[in-house]
């Protein structure tokens, strides 16, 4: 039975060895593999044909083909922030329609057939992480009819794929499965999972003591989550530093003669990387030309068109990551995007980054008390955090943990894949 973490940016998948360790699939070119698959879909323009529905490269190959060629494709990224979604359930791509179960299982698809290739043939069989909630909303808003819809078309995706039995287990459960293999003492362990699109986070017993008993759920003491995370964190940045050079805050005359602002829904949709590619539909592109006509700062307009028409939003994506990851480890960095009519450089300071995040550290500190509350555990009384995710390494978002437990107790590694090694070892058992 595969373990499979089909993550919102990254995903991994892996088996059990008899060793009690995992071994995960590697994917790319020879020169540059790697154990993650970006969650990425890209339909190439080569493939517009009326007469044959398109079918795109997935992963890295996806990356490779839209750099290649650039303009006139379709890229889709963060199709699992779309899962609970009640008004997203299918797309066209050149005129085909395409429904979100269609496009996660071409991704899903990819990793088994892979898996396959290279770990032995672990027969039609997965086990699924899945996040305590799943996003629903701009806003990350806790649906809990979206948890169950989401699950129903991630079910109905992997059995698309080629599976043929699916299971779930909540990611930060996979995640302190991994953890516990170097314990040689039992601790009681708060986990926390920063994913793309949501924060997890599992207070669990571990070690010899609990190890080898044939129900493990009685030493979880309570999970809990937010939809709230990396992609977040960006979509802040996006606000601002980006989008006040497309226009948003700006104004422009309407047809009656009034001076209006720009519509913010459209900047609201850039922040978030779901949302920019569905943004290129023949209705935004017409809402988009009155408005550059109506714009009192056309430029601006200009290069917002630019960067929906040209699909640069991965690209866009690129230059917001590599801030946000300076910014992990220095106090200053220099955002840099090139790709419009009208550059983008701005320097931005750490202290002015943390602020952006305010709202969303008070959501993720909120969860972690709420669930040390609901377990009627203090913090003095957890031996260990650990932390995983690409969102641990945020110097503010790891201060929430060092106040609240010190430094000496946190723990973290393998931020990437730790839930994907994780669910490989607890399939082993199913």
């Amino acid at each position: 039975m595969l373990g499979l973490d089909f993550g919102t940016t990254n995903s991994a998948v892996g088996v059990a060895r008899p060793d009690g360790t995992s071994r995960l699939a590697e994917f790319g070119e020879p020169d540059r593999r790697s154990v993650t698959f970006r969650s990425v879909l890209h339909f190439g323009a080569v493939d517009r044909k009326p007469s044959r529905k398109p079918a795109p490269t997935a992963g890295p190959y996806a990356i490779d083909s839209y750099r290649d060629e650039g303009a006139g494709g379709r890229f889709l990224q963060s199709l699992k922030s779309h899962l609970a979604s009640r008004h997203l359930s299918e797309t066209y791509v050149f005129g085909w329609k395409f429904t979100l179960e269609d496009l996660v299982a071409l991704i899903l698809a990819d990793l088994r057939r892979v898996a396959c290739e290279q770990l032995g043939d672990p027969g039609d069989r997965v086990l699924l992480g899945r996040p305590v909630h799943f996003a629903a909303g701009p806003e990350g808003h806790v649906d809990r009819d979206g948890d169950a819809r989401a699950l129903a078309r991630l079910e109905a995706a992997a059995q698309q794929a080629g599976f043929r039995e699916v299971g779930f287990e909540f990611e930060p459960v996979a995640a302190a499965h991994e953890y516990e293999r170097g314990l040689d003492h039992d601790e009681l362990v708060l986990i926390g999972d920063f994913g793309g699109g949501t924060s997890d986070f599992c207070l669990v017993r571990l070690g010899p003591g609990t190890r080898h008993d044939t129900d493990r759920s009685q030493s979880i003491l309570g999970i809990d989550g937010v939809p709230i995370a990396g992609g977040a964190f960006d979509g802040r940045i996006v606000r601002a530093v980006v989008a006040p050079r497309l226009g948003l805050g700006s104004m422009r005359r309407s047809e009656h003669g009034k001076t209006l602002p720009m519509p913010s829904w459209i900047f609201s949709r850039l922040e978030r990387w779901e949302d920019v590619s569905f943004l290129a539909q023949p209705s935004t592109f017409e809402t988009l030309k009155q408005l550059r006509f109506q714009a009192v700062e056309p430029t601006k307009i200009d290069s917002l068109i630019r960067l929906v028409e040209d699909d640069l939003g991965y690209l866009l994506y690129e230059a917001v990551e590599h801030t946000k990851l300076a910014l992990s480890t220095r106090d200053g960095a220099t955002f840099a995007f090139h790709e419009l009519p009208r550059r983008i450089v701005q320097d931005v300071r750490q202290s002015e980054f943390e602020g952006w995040l305010a709202p969303d550290l008070v959501r993720l500190a909120g969860c972690v008390d709420r669930l040390l509350d609901r377990c009627g555990v203090a913090p003095a009384d957890v031996d260990r955090v650990f932390l995983t995710g690409g969102s641990s390494l945020v110097p503010c978002v790891r201060r929430l943990f060092v106040q609240r437990f010190g430094e000496e107790r946190l723990r973290g590694g393998d931020e990437l894949v730790t839930v994907a090694r994780g669910l490989a070892l607890i399939a082993a058992s199913r």
